[in-house]
């Protein structure tokens, strides 16, 4: 009997939007389990969203957020001879996704006062508009990248 992976294969779409992207989204905002909670949560910043912006499907909002929030290019650690070098490296397509659902989620839950739907609302406004925390965090990390140019010959 195979075990379960949460791989892309056996991701399903979500039910409004019929997109696997929002399904990951939901999963990484679950906590404990919750799926249902998170799923509603999601759904009614959405709605919040859609109600700022107005002029475009919510799905494409979404994606628009998502897609200003990843980062082209990230710093990593490269030990070389006994130095160690943040070594500027591309981010592939996978991970570049991750990051910015990541990023988005750390921002919405940093904030307190209000409930997290609204939060995250805030957040993917604000992503929307190419400003807010999230963006914060992916402008520092090309930053880095930027900084550390002189060592991109040790990305091998």
């Amino acid at each position: 009997m195979k075990k379960f992976t949460a791989s892309d294969k056996t991701l399903k779409p979500d039910v409004r939007y019929n997109s696997k992207v929002v399904s990951k989204f939901v999963n990484c905002l679950m906590e404990r389990g919750k799926k249902s909670t998170a799923e509603s949560v999601f759904y009614e910043a959405m709605d919040i969203v859609t109600k700022r912006i107005g002029d475009q499907e919510p799905l494409e909002i979404f994606n628009t957020v998502i897609s200003n929030v990843k980062p082209l290019i990230e710093v990593r650690s490269k030990r070389v001879g006994g130095a160690t070098y943040q070594v500027p490296m591309p981010v592939g397509r996978k991970r570049q996704t991750a990051l910015a659902m990541r990023w988005i989620l750390q921002a919405a839950r940093k904030k307190k006062g209000k409930p997290i739907a609204m939060r995250l609302a805030d957040e993917l406004t604000n992503a929307y508009k190419k400003e807010g925390e999230a963006m914060t965090v992916r402008d520092n990390v090309h930053k880095m990248a930027e900084a550390n140019k002189a060592f991109a010959h040790f990305a091998w």
